[in-house]
């Protein structure tokens, strides 16, 4: 019976995730893609990164890595490049994501309500 708490838990974590992105995708900025984030986080503009999970390991660590000089957060979504893309409101795929501008939303808070 454990196990199922656990995975209410994580799904009702996702949806908030979610709702948050989606906000931010409607009255913010975010730069979708590695490139994209890579440049944001060498301009320190960049408030929040989110990273799939199925990102690749040399990819996630550079963006780590990227991150820590910048002194910004990273969120490591629990759904894959898929599901990210479709919580922006694309129908493309995305590893990874940039916020720069979180406009109304409060999603720079994730990563210490999720984690």
């Amino acid at each position: 019976m454990a196990p199922a708490a656990g995975g209410k838990k994580s799904k009702k974590a996702i949806e908030g995730v979610n709702a948050r992105l989606q906000l931010v995708m409607r009255s913010g900025k975010a730069a979708l893609g590695y490139k994209t984030t890579l440049n944001t986080l060498r301009r320190t503009k960049s408030k929040l990164v989110i990273i799939s999970s199925n990102c690749p390991p040399i990819r996630k660590s550079e963006i780590e890595y990227y991150a820590m000089l910048a002194k910004c957060q990273v969120h490591h979504y629990a759904g894959n490049n898929t599901d990210l893309g479709t919580a922006c409101g694309k129908y493309f795929r995305v590893s990874m994501l940039s916020v720069t501008d979180p406009g109304d939303s409060d999603i720079a808070q994730i990563t210490t309500d999720f984690a």
